[in-house]
């Protein structure tokens, strides 16, 4: 995901945000410059690599949900914020091709490349794709959408709770508590080459100076986190500290 060129000067900022793009017109180039892999954007999003993979590549039945990707290509952030989405979809039984086909259809009615990482697909998208589902008679797609006494459509619980891990800024998915709302691990590509961080410190380098030997408290001094901050960043890199 980060590049060994980039991980000395991300380092050396110890306790400062690290490659900060907020202000500038460069964080727009930042969201889609091929950042992760499929591994690590399943990871993120909590779903297989295979249905990463045939999302991307297409199968025998379909063709993939984005054709201009090259083969191996890593992820940008939309797309890895896409797959967020298309997981939750997939666990609800709705199959690739039919949400390769809604996905266009969200494409072409709100005028975005990534429609799963806009805004209005949040606030507009529960009764977008009911009407959708209805036309279409695909009725895959009602379980994700439901609907109160009064007829008010909102999206399953699944689809809420993946929603409320974004922060939406400039219309868009901009920052992603990739851990959860109780963590400090955060993804805003704006900051640190997209890497997952807290405060701005990457979580490798939390990793790496931990397996360097170096105390809690120590990596603490040096980056200016709290022992929290560290301890969620150590565990979301899947290292587990050994009871005292």
């Amino acid at each position: 995901m980060v590049t060994a060129s980039d991980r000395p000067h991300l380092a050396s900022s110890l306790g400062r945000p690290v490659d900060s793009l907020e202000g500038s017109d460069l964080w727009q180039k930042r969201l889609t410059l091929p950042t992760y892999t499929v591994a690590e954007a399943a990871r993120y999003a909590q779903a297989k690599p295979q249905t990463v993979g045939y999302w991307f590549r297409g199968s025998e039945t379909s063709g993939p949900a984005l054709p201009r990707r090259k083969a191996r290509e890593r992820l940008n952030y939309f797309e890895a914020v896409e797959v967020a989405f298309v997981a939750v979809f997939r666990s609800y039984g709705v199959r690739l091709k039919n949400l390769r086909n809604a996905r266009a259809y969200f494409q072409a009615l709100l005028q975005t490349e990534y429609p799963f990482a806009s805004e209005r697909f949040f606030t507009e998208g529960s009764r977008i794709l009911r009407e959708w589902g209805d036309l279409q008679e695909l009725a895959e797609f009602t379980e994700v959408v439901i609907g109160d006494e009064q007829g008010q459509l909102a999206w399953a619980e699944l689809l809420g709770e993946t929603f409320h891990t974004f922060d939406y800024e400039h219309g868009l998915a901009l920052r992603w508590h990739v851990a959860g709302r109780s963590s400090p691990v955060q993804i805003d590509p704006r900051i640190a080459f997209g890497a997952p961080s807290v405060r701005g410190i990457p979580t490798w380098a939390i990793r790496g100076r931990r397996q360097a030997g170096e105390s809690v408290e120590d990596i603490c001094d040096d980056f200016g986190l709290e022992d929290h901050e560290v301890i969620a960043g150590l565990e979301f890199e899947g290292l587990e500290l050994r009871a005292a």
